[in-house]
């Protein structure tokens, strides 16, 4: 097992050290600007916080990720070249830390690049995907990005539109509300009741509707904390007990 250092010293942020800390109150990652939760390095003095997989990452870092078996992923503090980039997994902008593959152009986000191949919500295996084979339960369509689908192949969502339900809600309950009020209201996760109801809504299939939304709630759930950055059982289960709401 890999150790965890409890106490780092990063380049980003060198005036203090960063302290392991664990947290279900989402905080926006200083190093990559994406949401996060579960383990995080935190700066006690400021309001600083990195993702566990944005922290320890090293600057000379490279990765290689099996949907691009030609590319090296090398790791950037800050996106490279004066164009935009976009993330090639979730298909969000990259605003902070990245890999990128410069014979290739391809970025990813540190949490998009560290997602799990295989989910497992306990119940139901859930698996990553290049590209869609069906239309994605969030938006009905087959857009760019990566996306998990259920092992029966029925219930597909995109990791971008994970990220615009998560966007959606935390805007208006945490990431522009003082935060003292935000623990008040104990707004830890945003409630993505609905989201198949509201699909099938559109055109459902019958007998294939009870099903598919019986996989729903795990599926998201374990979707959402791998996307967060922390795809563990303590946390699914958080975010499970949020949805459910």
């Amino acid at each position: 097992m890999m150790k965890i250092d409890k106490e780092i010293s990063h380049p980003i942020h060198p005036l203090h050290k960063l302290k392991l800390e664990y947290t279900e109150i989402p905080f926006n990652c200083d190093g990559c600007k994406e949401a996060g939760i579960g383990l995080k390095y935190k700066c006690q003095q400021c309001e600083f916080d990195l993702h566990k997989a944005c922290a320890v990452a090293p600057s000379t870092s490279i990765i290689h990720h099996p949907f691009y078996e030609k590319c090296e992923f090398q790791f950037h503090y800050y996106p490279p070249g004066a164009a935009r980039r976009i993330c090639d997994a979730c298909r969000k902008d990259v605003l902070g830390f990245v890999y990128h593959c410069k014979r290739c152009g391809f970025d990813l986000h540190p949490c998009c690049a560290n997602l799990p191949q295989v989910l497992n919500d306990g119940e139901y295996s859930l698996y990553l995907c290049l590209k869609l084979s069906s239309s994605c339960h969030r938006c009905g369509g087959k857009g760019h990005g990566w996306s998990y689908r259920s092992h029966c192949k029925t219930y597909h969502l995109h990791v971008s539109c994970v990220k615009e339900l998560l966007v959606e809600n935390w805007q208006a309950m945490y990431l522009n509300v003082d935060k003292n009020k935000v623990r008040e209201m104990q707004t830890r996760i945003p409630s993505l009741k609905g989201t198949l109801k509201n699909y099938h809504g559109h055109g459902g299939r019958g007998g294939k509707v009870s099903k598919c939304c019986q996989i729903a709630g795990g599926a998201v759930r374990v979707i959402v904390s791998a996307i967060l950055g922390d795809p563990t059982a303590i946390i699914a289960a958080v975010v499970g007990g949020f949805i459910s709401k």
